[in-house]
């Protein structure tokens, strides 16, 4: 309550005062500046002040540096950061890299042992279409995985419970009642689910007559059929990097597809990997040793993170109360508010990037860690963290190179550029989408790039930029002479509007955007009120004007003193 009446009382003073000095004469008319300005000795001191701190701020670590003797820790400390995290990055990326390549090569393996005649790059076309190949097919999986210690290369092993085997699972999907008689085009059927499991055995009972003799399909009411089990296997690749392997659990899925009813039934296999810790590991040169060591690596990333964090939280907090000094100045003695884009210049977007980074970092190396131990086994949300976190990292890196002219140059025009590029995209984003709807639902049942929302997105953004054009106009089925002729349209219409207009203005934004920046770096004249509040101080980093004094605060706490000063004054008139 006493502060909101002291800054009520700071701008009835500042109000009267800047109403006193409109009488007086500018004497820092610099740029076109205009407005009145402090014109006792103290505030022109207070003044020369807040503008040494504002340019301060604004000063590279090395210019710091020489104004105020302070080593740039923050600098030294991205520097480290950059170079840890990279390691980090690049091991885990290695480690990750033999964790895919497992399964996906046991991927490889199952659908080779137990689908029938399976051949690679067949996927979309492997289908059954008799009901004898699909009891073939039931019969073959339930034979191979009864015969898998003869015949599997790998280490694979069926999973116990206890001192017994598990049971492959035997699943068969239907509705619960139908009667269809597609020549009398008559259907009565009930559309509720029904789900029957058996157990097998194939150890004991290696074929499906022997498991399950009365074993049935209902072919016009099925739905699916799922064959599941579960193996086990161990990743040896870590053995050679020196590090403890794992176990892993593969819970296979071999689906039967037949929703459709259109006498083609899908076969695919899916596999659902487990990652545990080993029980008894006994591995000659390797030890429990080096997973320990890459703990700790990653807790002096988390610690490094963690200090880099503070640092420019702390540095953002800083801008923003320079900014509100500055604001107050403008208001107190100018009489004008400051502009938003003023405002946004105390707020360094470099930090806040690195904070993200940070965070991110701190995010995936605690997940990382939980990896090593085996506590945690998910390696895509690890990756994603850690993989955007370095991205920030190294985009950070950018400041940096911005604090000489002839580099900053990328780094203005995207600043400048991005609020015209974010309202363009936003336009022509609209004309994308309808363009995605309309060829989805018309061209998606003759052309396989539209079928779904996704393919369509992707293959108008391919033609946008000058990919796959023949194939996509060559591919469309002529079924329908009118929807082929409306495709001509659609796709013409299309790769005319966005690559001959809308790209080439979306290049001509970022080109005018580019001779501003270059014109007004060749010019030197400043363009913003900030920097011509900041034009006047001609103070090298090195003339020691910058050396801090007990009252760090010297425009903020003049104010307030000038306002306590003034309400003590009316206090004793009343």
């Amino acid at each position: 309550m006493v502060e909101a009446n002291l800054v009520s009382a700071c701008e009835l003073v500042c109000v009267q005062q800047c109403s006193d000095m409109e009488e007086s004469s500018d004497l820092y008319d610099v740029y076109g500046t205009s407005g009145p300005l402090p014109r006792s000795e103290e505030d022109l001191d207070n003044v020369e002040c807040l503008r040494r701190k504002i340019k301060y701020f604004f000063m590279n670590p090395c210019e710091k540096y020489h104004a105020r003797g302070r080593k740039p820790w923050k600098l030294i400390l991205q520097i480290i950061k950059i170079a840890i995290i990279t390691i980090q990055l690049v091991s885990f990326g290695l480690s990750n890299q033999m964790v895919v390549t497992f399964k996906e090569e046991n991927l490889m393996t199952f659908k080779h042992l137990f689908l029938k005649n399976y051949v690679d790059g067949v996927k979309d076309t492997y289908a059954v279409y008799r009901q004898d190949d699909v009891y073939d097919h039931i019969d073959y999986i339930i034979e191979q995985y009864g015969r898998l210690h003869n015949i599997t290369v790998g280490n694979h092993e069926y999973q116990k419970d206890g001192a017994f085997y598990t049971p492959l699972s035997l699943c068969q999907e239907f509705y619960r009642n139908g009667n269809i008689y597609p020549g009398n085009e008559t259907l009565d059927i009930d559309a509720q689910v029904k789900t029957e499991c058996l157990k097998v055995y194939p150890m004991y009972h290696p074929s499906l007559q022997q498991a399950l003799s009365h074993f049935e399909l209902h072919f016009k009411r099925m739905l699916s059929v799922k064959i599941t089990f579960v193996l086990k296997a161990i990743n040896l690749q870590t053995v050679r990097h020196r590090e403890l392997p794992d176990c892993y659990d593969f819970t296979v899925t071999i689906i039967f597809n037949n929703q459709v009813h259109s006498g083609r039934i899908k076969v695919d296999l899916e596999n659902d990997v487990d990652i545990n810790e080993c029980r008894e590991l006994k591995v000659t040169g390797a030890s429990a040793r080096n997973i320990y060591l890459t703990v700790l690596f990653d807790c002096l990333i988390i610690i490094t993170c963690i200090a880099s964090f503070t640092l420019c939280t702390r540095s953002v907090i800083s801008g923003i109360q320079l900014q509100f000094e500055y604001t107050l100045y403008c208001r107190v003695y100018c009489s004008k508010m400051v502009s938003m884009s003023d405002k946004l210049e105390f707020v360094n977007g470099w930090y806040i990037l690195i904070i993200i980074s940070d965070t991110l970092t701190i995010i995936g190396s605690i997940l990382k860690i939980t990896i090593q131990t085996k506590v945690s086994t998910n390696y895509d949300v690890c990756s994603i963290f850690l993989g955007t976190g370095t991205m920030f990292v190294w985009i950070g890196v950018l400041r940096y190179m911005g604090f000489f002219r002839k580099y900053n140059i990328l780094i203005l025009t995207l600043r400048a550029a991005f609020p015209n590029v974010i309202r363009f995209i936003c336009c022509a984003g609209i004309i994308y989408l309808s363009y995605c709807f309309c060829g989805w639902i018309v061209l998606g049942p003759y052309h396989e790039k539209f079928r779904t929302l996704n393919t369509v997105s992707e293959c108008l953004f391919s033609l946008v930029n000058g990919d796959d054009m023949f194939p996509t106009f060559e591919n469309m089925k002529q079924k329908s002479s009118l929807v082929w002729i409306f495709s001509r349209v659609y796709l013409y219409t299309f790769v005319s509007l966005f690559i001959y207009m809308i790209l080439s203005l979306f290049i001509t934004i970022i080109t005018d955007t580019y001779d501003t920046i270059k014109q007004q770096q060749e010019s030197g004249l400043p363009t913003s009120e900030l920097q011509k509040f900041l034009s006047v101080c001609k103070d090298l980093p090195n003339s020691g004007v910058y050396r801090l004094h007990k009252n760090n605060r010297c425009f903020f706490n003049c104010c307030i003193s000038r306002c306590r000063s003034r309400r003590e004054r009316l206090t004793s008139e009343a």
